[in-house]
C-alpha cells in the first residue's frame, strides 16, 4: 500500500455534493446507474442533492445472480471486469435504443455501472470492485470509456460504500467535465478521499474522446500520483489489473533500469524460470513472468523523463513481457505487495551487485528492527531470491552467492539465509551475458556505437532505431 496521505487537489477542486450537483443541471447529460454489491451509493448522491430528474433515466440494482444473469448473461465471477462491461455495454445500449431517437440531437448519454465485493458481515473477504462509464463526449458522438479498479481499505462496511460513492461521484463528473484532460481527470479521481481509505491500481480510457490517450502514461499517473502503489500493462500496452493477472499463479519478477533491455537481462530470467519451475512447490505450475521499474528509478534524474520511460515499456514490449511500475523500492514492500495477490511461490531474481543493496542497512532505517526486520518480511512466505553471477572487472573473479561478501556484521545473516535455501544461485547462465552492462550498452548508444546492437535482442534494437530511443543519434 502507497503512503497515506491526500490527494493533491485538482485545478479547482470541488466537493462531492457540488460535482453531483453540476452534473445534474447540465442539460445535456443523461443516463443509468447500474449498481451491484454495495447499495446505490453513487446514484445516491445524485438523488440526493436536488435536480437528478434531468439526469438520471434508471437507477437499478441486480443482487440476486440469477436475475443479475438474466440482464447481463453469465460470468465467470461477479465481480470483475466482463461482468462490469457486461453491464455499461447493455445498459448503454438500451438508452440509445429507447431514446436516441427522441432526444439525441440535444443530449450526451452515458452509463455507469459497478459490481463490488464491500466488507462482508465477517469481515472475510477481499474488499474490492469494478468501476466504469460508457458515455458520448457530445450529444451523436461516438462511444468513450473510462474504467477502473478499486481497493476499498476501510474496516467498516458503511466507510467503505461511502468511499465508492465519492470515488463514483468523481468518475462521472471527470467523464462529463474533464474528458478534454485525462491528466486532470485522473488527478480527481480521489478528492474528498484519501489513500488510506481506498486506491485505485487500474485505469484504461478508451473510444473516441480519449483516441490520443496512451494508457501506460495514465498507470504510470496512478502510482506517480499515489493513488496505488503499483500498476501494470501487457506487452501491446493493454493495462492489467494485478489480482487479475496474478491470480492462482506463482511468479517471478526481475527488477531493472532497464535503459535498454540487454542480452543479460533476458538471460538473468530465463536462468530464473529454470531453476523456479524446477522447485517442488511450482513444478508443474503456471508462473506469471513480469519485469518491474520503481518510481524511485524512474525518478532517479529528477522529474520523470515520460519518452525515457516509454522508450523502457516499449523496449520490453518487443521482448514480449508485462511491465509493473511500482513505489516499492524496499523488496520487503515489493514481497508484500505479491503476497496479497497469490498464493503460490514469489520469486525474485536479481544480479550479485544488486545483492550488496540488498543488504544495505540504510534503506532500512524506517524499520525499527532495521535489516532483520526487513529480511523476516521478505523471505516469510518462503520467497525465493534468485542470484545471476556478476565478473569483477578488476579481477575477472566470477561473484556468485555462493562466495558473496557482505559487511562483517551482516555476513553470518546472508550466511544464514543463503544456508536455508532462500537465495539461490544460478549456475545455468550463458557466459556471453557476463560482459554485458547496460550502463555500457546506454553509453555506446548515445555515442553511435553500433557494437551495442550485439549486446540486446534483435526485437530491442529495431525499436531503438526506428524511434531513436536512448539518445541514439539520428
Amino acid at each position: 500500500m502507497p503512503n497515506s496521505y491526500p490527494i493533491r487537489p485538482s485545478v479547482e477542486t470541488l466537493s462531492t455534493r457540488q460535482k453531483a450537483l453540476d452534473v445534474n443541471l447540465d442539460s445535456r447529460r443523461y443516463g443509468t446507474f447500474a449498481e451491484i454489491g454495495a447499495g446505490q451509493e453513487v446514484v445516491r448522491w445524485f438523488f440526493r442533492v436536488g435536480a437528478a430528474a434531468g439526469t438520471i433515466a434508471k437507477s437499478m440494482s441486480a443482487y440476486d445472480m440469477k436475475v443479475s444473469d438474466a440482464i447481463y448473461g453469465r460470468a465467470s465471477r461477479y465481480v470483475c471486469r466482463e461482468r462490469l462491461q457486461a453491464m455499461l455495454d447493455y445498459e448503454h445500449a438500451l438508452n440509445l435504443d429507447r431514446l436516441r431517437e427522441t432526444r439525441g440531437d440535444t443530449t450526451a448519454f452515458f452509463a455507469f455501472a459497478d459490481t463490488v465485493s464491500a466488507r462482508n458481515f465477517h469481515g472475510t473477504n477481499q474488499c474490492h470492485g469494478w468501476m466504469g462509464i460508457k458515455f458520448q463526449a457530445h450529444p451523436r458522438d461516438e462511444d468513450s470509456q473510462i474504467i477502473i479498479h478499486v481497493r476499498m481499505l476501510d474496516n467498516e462496511a458503511a466507510l467503505q460504500q461511502e468511499a465508492l460513492g465519492i470515488v463514483g461521484v468523481n468518475l462521472v463528473y471527470g467523464a462529463t467535465a474533464l474528458n478534454h484532460e485525462p491528466e486532470l481527470l485522473v488527478d480527481s479521481l480521489l478528492d474528498g478521499l484519501t489513500t488510506s481509505r481506498i486506491e485505485i491500481d487500474m485505469i484504461e480510457f478508451s473510444g473516441i474522446a480519449f483516441r490520443h490517450v496512451d494508457n501506460r502514461l495514465m498507470s504510470l499517473k496512478l502510482v506517480e500520483l499515489g493513488l496505488s502503489g503499483a500498476a501494470m500493462f501487457a506487452a501491446n500496452g493493454e493495462v492489467l489489473q494485478p489480482s487479475e493477472f496474478f491470480y492462482r499463479k506463482a511468479i517471478l519478477v526481475e527488477r531493472g533500469s532497464f535503459r535498454p533491455v540487454c542480452n543479460v537481462n533476458l538471460d538473468m530470467l530465463r536462468c530464473a524460470h529454470e531453476k523456479f519451475a524446477e522447485l517442488p512447490r511450482v513444478e508443474g505450475k503456471e508462473i506469471a513472468q513480469v519485469m518491474e521499474i520503481t518510481m524511485n528509478n524512474l525518478k532517479s534524474s529528477g522529474e520523470i523523463d515520460l519518452r525515457d520511460f516509454l522508450a523502457r515499456a516499449d523496449v520490453i514490449a518487443a521482448c514480449g513481457m508485462p511491465v509493473l511500475i511500482s513505489d516499492y523500492f524496499e523488496y520487503y514492500r515489493l514481497a508484500a505487495y505479491l503476497c496479497g495477490y497469490t498464493k503460490e511461490p514469489i520469486a525474485i531474481t536479481m544480479g550479485a551487485a544488486s545483492m550488496k543493496d540488498l543488504f544495505d542497512e540504510k534503506y532500512y532505517t524506517k524499520l525499527q528492527g532495521g535489516v532483520l526486520e526487513s529480511f523476516g518480511r521478505l523471505f516469510k512466505n518462503d520467497l525465493k531470491v534468485f542470484c545471476y553471477p556478476m565478473e569483477d572487472r578488476e579481477t575477472g573473479e566470477l561473484v556468485t552467492s555462493e562466495n558473496f561478501k557482505t559487511k562483517s556484521e551482516l555476513q553470518q545473516l546472508y550466511d544464514y539465509i543463503h544456508n536455508r535455501g532462500d537465495i539461490i544461485n544460478l549456475d545455468n547462465f550463458d557466459p556471453s551475458c557476463l560482459k554485458i552492462f547496460s550502463r555500457d550498452v546506454l553509453a555506446q548508444i548515445k555515442k553511435g556505437d553500433s557494437e551495442w546492437e550485439s549486446k540486446v535482442p534483435l526485437p530491442v534494437a529495431e525499436v531503438i532505431k526506428s524511434k531513436a530511443y536512448f539518445g541514439l543519434p539520428t
